[in-house]
């Protein structure tokens, strides 16, 4: 039964991830709007809608570790994973003044968020913090996007999908990707619990993986379709939508301190793994993100998760 949950979740998450670049690719189109703009917005907040359902959970439920730890890992995971796999299956070109912008603020904001928790706490102002800053991001990247359109520097595709089809499609793709994390996360967790794994070891490897399912079956669809725009554009607004909506929204309802001192770790891979994508998307002009990169990060996710398993 566990493992029919995981086969289930799977498939739920491709299906869900094909309609949802079909559904975005054609807001895209309507609103005018590069496919950029599009996976930093409504893309990577229903990727990321998985993380959301099962943080708020878990802060509700007074499991902070799972809730910190879901984040932390899934931001890993984007870029050393579901990034590589994209760029495995599509070498591309990208661009590079939007994606170096938009890299700039997730950083930041990994580096900000190591700040907050430098006390092991994340309280109730932070969390107010986290989410104006959410609404400034959002704003920002509307208003860059408008601003680069008057320029021609976007791209909008072409309408090809009436309006509200494109939106009841981007729904119901946001609906299958939670449902398919949901059982595939349950399923995963219940097989590392009976392993004996922490609630820290399960919730940056295991859950965070499965909650990244959705970015990688949307950024590999998207890969397949050769919208790179769309695809390494879910994976770097996912991680910020992480940082800001669900670590925001969680200690808003349930201030958390935590007592694994092991975070710390977590969170400086997942800055020193950020870094790495800028060194690999040197010099910045006319950059190709080529199959080698991909290699390069897969092997990082990999050193990560026996350095999980096994050393700590």
């Amino acid at each position: 039964m566990i493992y029919l949950m995981l086969f289930a979740g799977l498939a739920l998450l491709l299906i869900s991830g094909e309609f949802l670049v079909r559904g975005a690719v054609a807001l895209a189109a309507h609103f005018r709007l590069s496919k950029l703009v599009i996976a930093l917005t409504v893309v990577s907040l229903g990727t990321s809608a998985p993380e959301l359902v099962v943080s708020v959970d878990a802060a509700l439920s007074g499991y902070a570790g799972i809730s910190l730890g879901n984040v932390v890992g899934s931001n890993i995971s984007n870029i050393s994973l579901v990034l590589a796999i994209a760029i495995i299956i599509t070498p591309f070109f990208v661009n590079t003044r939007s994606l170096l912008r938009n890299w700039i603020i997730m950083m930041g904001l990994s580096l900000l968020l190591l700040v907050m928790l430098s006390d092991l706490q994340l309280s109730r102002p932070e969390g107010i913090i986290l989410l104006v800053l959410l609404v400034s991001f959002i704003y920002f990247t509307l208003r860059t996007s408008g601003k680069e359109g008057k320029n021609g520097i976007s791209d909008p595709p072409v309408v090809r999908i009436k309006l509200t089809a494109a939106v009841i499609m981007v729904i119901l793709s946001c609906l299958g990707l939670v449902a398919g994390a949901d059982l595939l996360v349950k399923g995963a967790s219940e097989i590392a619990r009976i392993m004996g794994l922490s609630d820290r070891i399960i919730s940056v490897s295991v859950i965070a993986l499965g909650t990244s399912l959705p970015e990688l079956a949307t950024s590999a669809v998207a890969a397949v379709r050769k919208e790179n725009d769309i695809s390494i554009g879910n994976i770097i607004g996912s991680n910020i939508f992480n940082i800001l909506a669900i670590l925001g929204v969680s200690s808003l309802i349930t201030p958390f301190s935590l007592d694994d001192p092991g975070f710390f770790f977590d969170l400086a891979w997942m800055c020193g793994i950020s870094l790495i994508l800028f060194i690999l998307m040197l010099p910045l002009r006319g950059t190709v993100l080529s199959r080698w990169k991909g290699l390069l990060l897969a092997v990082l996710y990999l050193t990560y998760v026996f350095i999980v398993f096994f050393v700590k």
